[in-house]
């Protein structure tokens, strides 16, 4: 006979479950717990966050109201995985301004959003060096979707993020940039390049 817990359910949520709270990525309920606050018993999911060593109390009734969601499925994190390989789509906005949207992707919890801002930001070794706002930015939406792919996967987040750069050196402009618009011709018509040559 088994002395475990059962686990509590609430709003299709259960203690034990790994979540995803959009604004801090992965994390776990460990409880449900029941607080009293101003007269009003409240009920509340308790979710840890190891990596960052902190725990947030989350009431059950508005889970759904300020995003907590369920671990993505294996069909959304292919969706993300392959969103690596696509052409990088970066506007020709103030950076300040597409600062605040990528914030926003990696804030929306959203693993396809995610790895769009991953995919916008990478920079391989032959390209030039980001700025220290680009690169916090990079890094804090390369480490929510490795976190979230090695829980999803089952391995760890080394595993997680060799997978996740092993989908970033397949995308079109990884080379130097004189490589990448070379490929841009390439896969223009072969007349188009003989009437440039000409």
């Amino acid at each position: 006979m088994s002395t475990a817990k059962k686990a509590v359910v609430r709003q299709g949520f259960k203690t034990g479950e790994y979540v995803v709270y959009p604004s801090h990525g992965v994390g776990q309920i460990t409880a449900i717990e029941e607080q009293e606050v101003a007269g009003f018993k409240l009920e509340l999911f308790v979710v840890s966050f190891a990596k960052d060593k902190m725990t947030l109390r989350v009431p059950t009734a508005k889970a759904a109201s300020v995003g907590l969601r369920k671990l993505a499925d294996a069909e959304s994190v292919a969706k993300a995985l392959t969103t690596l390989t696509g052409r990088a789509r970066v506007k020709r906005t103030m950076w300040s301004r597409r600062a605040q949207e990528y914030e926003a992707k990696i804030n929306s919890g959203d693993l396809v959003a995610i790895a769009e801002v991953v995919r916008d930001l990478y920079r391989s070794e032959a390209q030039p060096e980001q700025s220290y706002s680009e690169r916090q930015l990079y890094e804090a939406a390369l480490d929510r979707m490795t976190r979230e792919i090695a829980v999803v996967d089952d391995v760890t987040e080394t595993e997680a993020l060799k997978k996740i750069e092993g989908q970033l050196a397949k995308s079109p402009r990884r080379a130097g940039k004189a490589e990448a618009e070379a490929d841009a011709d390439l896969e223009g018509d072969n007349d188009d390049m003989a009437e440039e040559a000409a």
